[in-house]
C-alpha cells in the first residue's frame, strides 16, 4: 500500500515538474511534443468534430434532385447554417485555443485553415480568403497550403471571380508533392469551375480524375452517377450505362442505386426496345416492388414518359395524373410532374388555361432559387393574362346567354346545373369508397362488414356525402354553430329560408370552385342571382367582353405566337363591339398579324387612315420603324419629351407643340407615346377653347391604358369641368406629367391629393413588414447595366457584409425590368440600404437620374405592384410615405 501511495506521489510531481517546463514559447522536444499532443487532442480535433458535424447537418438538409444532372457541390441553405452556429462558433474558440495556446504546435495551420472554413460557412468570404491567402504566403506545411489554395479557389468560383480561379489554378499547377486527398480534393473543385462555366468537356475531364483518386463510396457512387447523367446527355448511351452500373455498386443510399438502376435500364434496353410490352412491363414491376413505395411517382412519372414516345397522350397524362396522387418523397418531384402535364396541355392539346393552372402547382414544389423557377414563372405570367381574359369570356357570354331565355327555362337550367353537381359529388364519393382497403382488419373491424363499403357511418364517404348533400336540401348553406336549430328565425324545419346571406355567397362561391368531396351545392337562388336583368349590368359585361378579346388578341400573337387565334378574337371584337374605343389598336394588330403570316395589310391600313386618321396606330402603319432602330426612337423621343416639356414649364407653348407633334409623328409608338400625347393636350389647355380642350381629355381617358397618366388626365378634366378651380388646374397639369423628369414642382394641389388618396387605397404603409429595395430599368439602359448586379455584389461585400442580401432580375413588363436586393426586415433599414446606395454606389452605366429612381416596397405592396404593373402609381405613394 505504500510503495503504491510512493509511486503516484512520485508520478504526480514528475508530472508537475513536466507541465512547469512546457511553456508555449520555448521550443524544446518537451515542449513541442507536449502542444503537439494537447493541441490535436484538446482543440484542433474537437473542432474539426464540431464542423464535420456542421457538415452532415448541411448535407441531410439537402435532397438531391436525380432527375437533373447532380451539382459537383450541393448548396449550402442558410438557415441549416444559421441553425448550427452555436457548433461552428464552439469550433471557431478550439481552434482558437489550438492556436493562442499552444503556437509551437504542428496544429497551428490547421487550425488557421478551419477558422477559414467556419468563415466561409457563415458568409465572411472576405475574412475566408484573407485566412487562405495568409496560410498560402506563410505556411510551411504543403498539405495544409495547398488545402488552403483548394479551398480559395472553391470561394473565387462561387463569386463568378473566374480571373482569380484561373490565377489560384495555374499556380497549383505548378506545385509538387501534392497529396492524394488533396489532388482529389482539386479535380472536384476543377469540375466545379467547369460547370460554372458551363463546360461541360472540362466537368467531365475533372470528374474522372477525381473518381480514380476518391476511397469514399458513397462519395464515389455519386460522382459516377454525374458523370453518367452528363454522358447520356451527351449522347454516349454505352458509357452512360457502365457509370450508371459503378454508381449502383459498392452500397450507395438507395434514392441512388434507384435511379442508377432505373437509368441505366433505360440507356441500355428501354429506349431502344421495340417491345413496347416488354417496357411496360418493367415500369409495373418497378411500381409493384415494396422497396420502391416511396417513389412510384418517379416510376410513373418515367413512364409517362416513355408513353408520350410513343405518341401515346392521353396515357401519358392519365399516367402523370396517377404520379401527382402518389405521396412520394422528393419534393421537386411532384413539380416535374406539374410542369410536363402544363408543357403537354400546352404543345399538345393547345388548352393555355389548363397549362396555367398546372403551372401553379409546379411552382410550389419548386424554390425561386431553382434554375428553372424564373423561366416558368415567366411563362405563368403570360397565361395568366390569358386565362383571366379567358375565363371573363366565357363567363360573360353564358351569363348574357342566359338572360335572354325567360325564367321558367333559366331556372330548369340552374336545377339541371345543381342535380349534375349532385352525381358528380356522389360518384367521386363512390370511387373513395371503392377504393377503401379491404384487408383482414376492415374485415374483423366493421360490425360485421363484409368487404364492401363500410357500414360505419363515418368510414363511409358515400353515406357522408348523401348525409351533406340532405342536410342541404333541408337547412340550405347553414354555417355550423352550437344550438343552430334554435337559432332559426322559425321553427318550421320545411320552411326555412335558405336564401344565403352575402357572407354565404362568398363561402358558396369559393367553395364551388375546389373538386372537394364535402363540397357544399350552390343553390338555385344563388345561380340565378348572377345572372343580369338590367342594362346597366349587361353594359357593363359587354365592355369586359370587348377588354378581354382585344387582350386575347394581343397575348395569343405577341406572347403566345398563336397569330391564327388571335385573328379570331380581335374580329369578334370588331364584329360584337363595332363602335367600340379599341378599334384602332384591333386594326393595328390584325395589320401586324397579316404583314407576319403574309396576309393582306391593305384593308387594315385604309381603315386607320380612314376612321383614326391621328391615331399613333396610324402614324404607325404610314412610317414603320424597323425593329433594329426602335431603341434608339426609344431615346430620341424620351430626349425630346423632356425638351418639349421644359419648353411648356417655360410658357413657350409653341415650341413644345412643334417638338411634341413631330416626335408623335417621328415616333408613334415609343415608351413616352401616351406622356408626349397629354403633354400636347395640355398645350391645348393653354393655346385653344376650352371645348377642344375637354374634347380631347375624354379622348385621351377613353383611349390610354396607362392608368397612372389616366388619373392626371382624369384630375384635369375634373378642374376643368368645375370641380377644381383654374388655380388647382395650372398647379396640377404640370407636377402631374412630369413623372419624375427632372421637374422640380413641389406644389400639391386639391387634385394631386385625390389621386394618391385613391393610391393609398390600393398599397398600405407597413412598415414592419419585410422590404424589397427596387431599381427600374427600362429597355434602353439594359445594355449599360448588364454587369449591374456582379458591381452591387461587390457594394454588398464592402457595405453590408453580414445583411446576407441577395440581388435579382426580373422581367417586369415587356418594356421595364427590375433589379431587386433583398430582404431587408423592415423599412428603417430598407431605406438605410437606399440612401447608402444613393451617396456611396458608382458605376459608370448607371446614371444619378436612374438611382433617383429605385425605391423601397413591403412584401404585400409589392404583390400588388406586380399584380397592377403601374411603376409611377407606386412612386406616387411612396414618396409620399416614405
Amino acid at each position: 500500500m505504500k510503495l503504491d501511495v510512493r509511486k503516484t506521489s512520485n508520478f504526480l510531481l514528475l508530472l508537475f515538474l513536466f507541465s512547469l517546463g512546457c511553456s508555449s514559447e520555448k521550443n524544446t522536444f518537451t515542449n513541442r511534443l507536449y502542444h503537439n499532443v494537447t493541441a490535436h487532442f484538446n482543440a484542433y480535433f474537437l473542432a474539426k468534430e464540431k464542423i464535420e458535424e456542421a457538415e452532415t447537418d448541411f448535407k441531410a438538409a439537402y435532397q438531391e434532385d436525380y432527375t437533373q444532372v447532380l451539382p459537383v457541390y450541393p448548396p449550402i441553405d442558410s438557415t441549416t447554417v444559421e441553425g448550427n452556429m452555436d457548433k461552428l462558433e464552439e469550433a471557431r474558440e478550439l481552434a482558437g485555443k489550438a492556436i493562442d495556446w499552444h503556437r509551437i504546435s504542428q496544429w497551428v495551420d490547421d487550425s488557421y485553415f478551419l477558422i477559414g472554413l467556419i468563415d466561409y460557412y457563415e458568409a465572411n468570404t472576405d475574412d475566408a480568403i484573407n485566412t487562405y491567402k495568409y496560410l498560402n504566403v506563410n505556411s510551411k506545411d504543403n498539405e495544409v497550403r495547398h488545402r488552403a489554395l483548394i479551398q480559395l479557389l472553391r470561394i473565387f468560383v462561387e463569386q463568378r471571380k473566374f480571373d482569380d480561379a484561373s490565377y489560384v489554378i495555374d499556380f497549383l499547377s505548378k506545385e509538387t508533392d501534392i497529396s492524394k486527398d488533396n489532388k482529389q480534393k482539386l479535380y472536384k473543385t476543377l469540375a466545379y469551375y467547369y460547370e460554372a462555366r458551363k463546360e461541360k468537356d472540362g466537368v467531365i475531364t475533372a470528374l474522372e480524375r477525381c473518381i480514380e483518386l476518391t476511397s469514399d463510396k458513397d462519395e464515389k457512387s455519386r460522382l459516377n452517377f454525374m458523370l453518367a447523367q452528363l454522358y447520356q446527355r451527351a449522347g454516349f448511351d454505352a458509357l452512360a450505362y457502365d457509370f450508371y452500373k459503378e454508381a449502383a455498386e459498392g452500397n450507395p443510399p438507395y434514392e441512388l442505386a434507384f435511379f442508377s438502376q432505373l437509368y441505366a435500364q433505360q440507356v441500355a434496353e428501354l429506349e431502344k426496345s421495340k417491345d413496347l410490352k416488354k417496357v411496360r412491363d418493367y415500369y409495373d414491376n418497378l411500381y409493384k416492388d415494396r422497396k420502391n413505395t416511396d417513389l412510384r411517382d418517379v416510376v410513373l412519372y418515367e413512364k409517362a414518359l416513355f408513353e408520350l414516345k410513343q405518341n401515346e397522350t392521353e396515357e401519358a397524362i392519365d399516367l402523370l395524373h396517377k404520379a401527382a396522387q402518389e405521396l412520394g418523397k422528393i419534393e421537386k418531384q411532384k413539380g416535374y410532374i406539374y410542369q410536363k402535364l402544363a408543357e403537354v396541355f400546352f404543345d399538345e392539346k393547345e388548352d393555355y388555361r389548363a397549362s396555367k393552372y398546372y403551372l401553379d402547382s409546379a411552382l410550389q414544389h419548386f424554390k425561386e432559387t431553382d434554375s428553372n423557377y424564373e423561366p416558368l414563372a415567366t411563362k405563368k405570367e403570360v397565361l395568366d393574362r390569358y386565362t383571366v381574359n379567358f375565363e371573363i369570356l366565357q363567363e360573360n357570354d353564358s351569363l348574357l346567354r342566359l338572360s335572354q331565355m325567360p325564367l321558367e327555362q333559366q331556372e330548369k337550367i340552374a336545377e339541371d346545373f345543381i342535380k349534375a353537381e349532385e352525381e358528380r359529388l356522389l360518384a367521386e364519393a363512390a370511387a373513395k369508397t371503392d377504393k377503401q382497403n379491404s384487408g383482414i382488419f376492415n374485415n374483423l373491424l366493421a360490425f360485421g362488414n363484409d368487404g364492401a363499403a363500410s357500414t360505419f357511418y363515418f368510414d363511409n364517404p358515400t353515406a357522408v356525402q348523401q348525409g351533406a348533400i340532405d342536410f342541404y336540401r333541408n337547412w340550405g348553406n347553414r354555417a355550423l354553430a352550437d344550438n343552430w336549430r334554435r337559432k332559426a328565425n322559425s321553427f318550421q324545419g320545411n320552411t326555412v329560408s335558405s336564401l344565403p346571406t352575402e357572407k354565404d355567397t362568398a363561402t358558396t362561391q369559393k367553395i364551388s370552385q375546389k373538386d372537394s368531396i364535402q363540397g357544399i351545392l350552390p343553390d338555385k337562388e344563388t345561380l340565378l342571382a348572377n345572372i343580369p336583368t338590367e342594362p346597366d349590368q349587361i353594359t357593363a359585361l359587354n365592355v369586359q367582353m370587348e377588354e378581354a378579346r382585344l387582350e386575347l388578341g394581343k397575348v395569343l400573337f405577341f406572347d403566345l405566337d398563336r397569330p391564327d387565334l388571335a385573328r379570331e378574337y380581335l374580329i369578334d371584337l370588331l364584329q360584337f363591339h363595332p363602335d367600340s374605343e379599341k378599334k384602332s389598336e384591333a386594326y393595328y394588330t390584325l395589320y401586324l398579324i397579316e404583314k407576319e403570316t403574309g396576309g393582306s395589310t391593305a384593308h387594315y391600313v385604309s381603315r386607320l387612315n380612314k376612321e383614326f386618321p391621328d391615331s399613333p396606330f396610324t402614324k404607325s402603319v404610314n412610317n414603320p420603324v424597323s425593329e433594329t432602330s426602335s431603341t434608339a426612337a426609344n431615346k430620341t423621343a424620351e430626349s425630346n419629351y423632356k425638351k418639349a416639356y421644359e419648353a411648356y414649364k417655360n410658357g413657350d407653348y409653341a415650341s413644345a407643340r412643334n417638338l411634341a407633334r413631330s416626335t408623335l409623328n417621328s415616333y408613334p409608338l415609343t415608351d413616352v407615346t401616351d406622356k408626349l400625347t397629354l403633354l400636347d393636350i395640355m398645350i391645348t389647355g393653354k393655346t385653344s377653347s376650352n371645348q377642344l380642350y375637354q374634347e380631347s381629355l375624354e379622348n385621351y381617358i377613353a383611349t390610354t391604358e396607362n392608368p397612372a397618366l389616366t388619373k392626371m388626365a382624369r384630375n384635369m378634366l375634373e378642374a376643368l369641368t368645375g370641380e377644381k378651380d383654374e388655380e388647382a388646374l395650372s398647379a396640377t397639369a404640370p407636377a402631374s406629367v412630369s413623372d419624375s423628369l427632372n421637374v422640380n414642382d413641389t406644389t400639391v394641389t386639391a387634385a394631386a391629393m385625390d389621386s394618391l388618396t385613391k393610391v393609398e387605397q390600393v398599397y398600405q404603409v407597413k412598415k414592419e413588414q419585410t422590404h424589397i429595395f427596387i431599381l427600374v430599368i427600362d429597355p434602353q439602359e439594359i445594355t449599360q447595366t448588364k454587369n449591374l448586379s456582379a458591381e452591387l455584389e461587390n457594394f454588398h461585400d464592402k457595405n453590408f457584409q453580414d445583411a446576407r442580401l441577395r440581388t435579382g432580375n426580373l422581367s417586369f413588363t415587356r418594356n421595364q425590368s427590375i433589379l431587386l436586393v433583398s430582404p431587408f426586415s423592415n423599412a428603417e433599414k430598407a431605406m438605410t440600404y437606399r440612401n447608402k446606395f444613393l451617396a456611396d454606389f458608382k458605376y459608370q452605366g448607371l446614371p444619378e437620374e436612374l438611382k433617383k429612381r429605385s425605391f423601397v416596397i413591403s412584401i404585400q405592396n409589392f404583390q400588388q405592384l406586380n399584380k397592377r404593373k403601374d411603376i409611377a402609381e407606386y412612386e406616387a405613394f411612396f414618396k409620399t410615405s416614405y
